[in-house]
């Protein structure tokens, strides 16, 4: 499995920021340079941000996480489904949002396809250009890019360069795990304790895939089984008070008192 390099989680970390409204202002200089196709959904709110540059083989396409009472109730949904009939089951809740009508910025909700559909149109051309494919997302929006880049990796053979999720929830069963194709190529980025990554709260109902990096206490750990993962941050939670008295913690930059 090839490192994932600093600036590219950077960069795959601001990306998924601004997927969420009112966020691009906070970065606008990162797109300058991309060419970019927007996916709304019915309630005209960016859904996926589809970006590449001519001169450069890599598309990033960036999936939104939930933003609405809507989508968590749908995150809650888990159902396990069949995903189709080669493949093991899968969360419905995250299912669904594959489907969900979507249309492209330039067009109207009349001509909205479901999702997928509508993203494998935009990307074929890009991909026939000799393009290949980096699927981002954060939340809800991490499991789409995983589902939707194992989809196009069966379409697409090796055109998938790398999957990179954000707090992503689990979503596969053992079947669904052992049929994925893009272990060696999918990064699942976890901070601290951050309880969606335990969701749903239902022991191996469903699993995840591919490689976690746990980011905890300046450090970065890789595949921490999730119990363990649990004990350490609730460990380091009720030890925090304490670790205030550390005298690293008063050693800081010393510009904070250059003021004073």
């Amino acid at each position: 499995m090839k490192k994932l390099k600093q600036y590219q989680y950077e960069r795959y970390a601001i990306l998924c920021q601004m997927a969420y409204p009112g966020s691009y202002f906070s970065y606008p200089e990162t797109l300058e340079a991309f060419n970019e196709k927007l996916l709304m959904d019915k309630f005209e709110r960016i859904g996926v941000r589809v970006l590449w540059r001519e001169h450069k083989k890599e598309v990033i396409v960036v999936f939104r996480g939930s933003i609405s009472w809507g989508d968590w109730l749908g995150n809650f949904c888990f159902l396990p489904v069949k995903e189709n009939k080669q493949r093991g089951r899968i969360h419905w809740g995250f299912k669904r949002l594959l489907s969900q009508p979507m249309y492209s910025s330039h067009k109207s909700l009349a001509q909205a396809l479901p999702l997928q559909e509508l993203l494998l149109l935009i990307l074929a051309p890009l991909e026939q250009a000799g393009k290949r494919f980096t699927f981002i997302g954060h939340s809800s929006g991490g499991v789409m890019a995983c589902l939707f880049a194992n989809t196009f990796e069966s379409m697409y053979p090796n055109k998938v360069k790398r999957v990179v999720t954000f707090g992503q929830p689990a979503f596969a069963s053992l079947g669904y795990k052992r049929r994925y194709q893009l272990h060696n190529k999918t990064y699942r980025i976890c901070c601290d304790l951050d309880i969606v990554t335990f969701m749903p709260l239902v022991p191996y109902l469903f699993i995840h895939v591919g490689k976690m990096l746990w980011l905890h206490d300046d450090q970065i750990y890789e595949n921490t089984p999730t119990y363990a993962r649990f004990l350490r941050s609730m460990k380091s939670w009720l030890l925090r008070p304490f670790t205030y008295h550390y005298m690293k913690k008063y050693i800081r930059n010393k510009t904070l008192f250059d003021k004073h």
